[in-house]
């Protein structure tokens, strides 16, 4: 296994003929934190971990792009290109018979040195590289994953349902989310760690020493009333450079409508719902006046 700082990359093949993928891994797990009691506190905001630092978009690409300096260094010039979330390569599965993982009945790649908390990456290239083998299953008859999930989006091993399945509906979903989950969203204001927080392998996380990895703005620590008072200004200027920024602040604010709906009612939450009743956006209305719906009774 060739390495290149916190990257660890395994060749595979991906087809037979001359194209060749370099899956590569990097650990983004940092300080411990009480998982369990953020999300048992429903004033507090729950962030998934992946998300409380700098974007890794930006971070697994320079990283790779590092990697591939490297190569040409050493090799003369070579094609190649770079990947780590940016295009429609099937990371998972690349990484699962480069061997680097097997993928778990929550559909993420666990390592048995890693567990979960982990970023893909990948280099095309028409580089020789020969091809490692496929990691082995080692989730047993363990069903933790499928057990915890708050709204069952994973309906059977290894089958999700993104319909219902937090992380999708608080980052990729554009429109109002479906009135029958938000309950079961909780405080969960983007993304939702539940299935890896209650995996065992995870207990062999790597924490990363990667410094833009460690938590920006409190993030593993902020109330959904302190957020929800942010202005899009503050905002965009808080979020420049991470993963966060791109849902906008209109969903943003959806989101935490919803949390602030599931939290313990106060004069201090009815009143962050109340300034936003009169939102410019339909979408942020709908869901402030759900969450005071479950505060206020007619």
């Amino acid at each position: 296994m060739a390495r290149h700082g916190l990257l660890r990359a395994r060749p595979g093949a991906l087809v037979p003929g001359t194209l060749r993928v370099i899956s590569c891994r990097m650990d983004y797990s940092c300080a411990p934190t009480d998982e369990a009691a953020a999300l048992a506190d429903g004033e507090r905001a729950f962030v998934a971990r992946y998300a409380r630092g700098r974007d890794y978009h930006r971070v697994l690409r320079g990283r790779l792009q590092k990697l591939c300096d490297r190569i040409e260094r050493a090799i003369g010039a070579f094609r190649y290109r770079v990947f780590s979330d940016s295009a429609p390569v099937l990371e998972v599965e690349l990484a699962a018979r480069a061997g680097i993982g097997w993928r778990g009945k929550n559909t993420l790649l666990l390592a048995r040195d890693a567990g979960s908390y982990f970023f893909l990456g990948e280099i095309y290239t028409d580089l020789p590289l020969p091809a490692d083998s496929p990691a082995r299953e080692h989730c047993g008859t363990c069903v933790a994953c499928i057990d915890i999930c708050p709204t069952q989006a994973i309906r059977a091993p290894y089958q999700l349902d993104a319909r219902r399945c937090i992380s999708y509906l608080t980052i990729e979903h554009k429109g109002a989310i479906p009135e029958a989950l938000r309950p079961l969203i909780g405080n969960r204001v983007y993304g939702c760690d539940d299935c890896q927080i209650c995996c065992p392998w995870n207990s062999f996380a790597q924490r990363s020493a990667e410094p833009d990895f460690e938590v920006r703005n409190g993030l593993d620590s902020a109330t959904l009333v302190g957020l929800f008072a942010w202005t899009e200004a503050e905002f965009d200027r808080r979020m420049q450079g991470s993963a966060i920024r791109r849902i906008g602040y209109e969903r943003w604010l959806r989101n935490l409508a919803v949390g602030l709906g599931n939290a313990p009612g106060s004069a201090v939450v009815l009143a962050a719902l109340r300034a936003r009743l009169d939102h410019p956006s339909a979408l942020v209305r709908e869901h402030v006046a759900w969450a005071l719906s479950r505060h206020v009774v007619s």
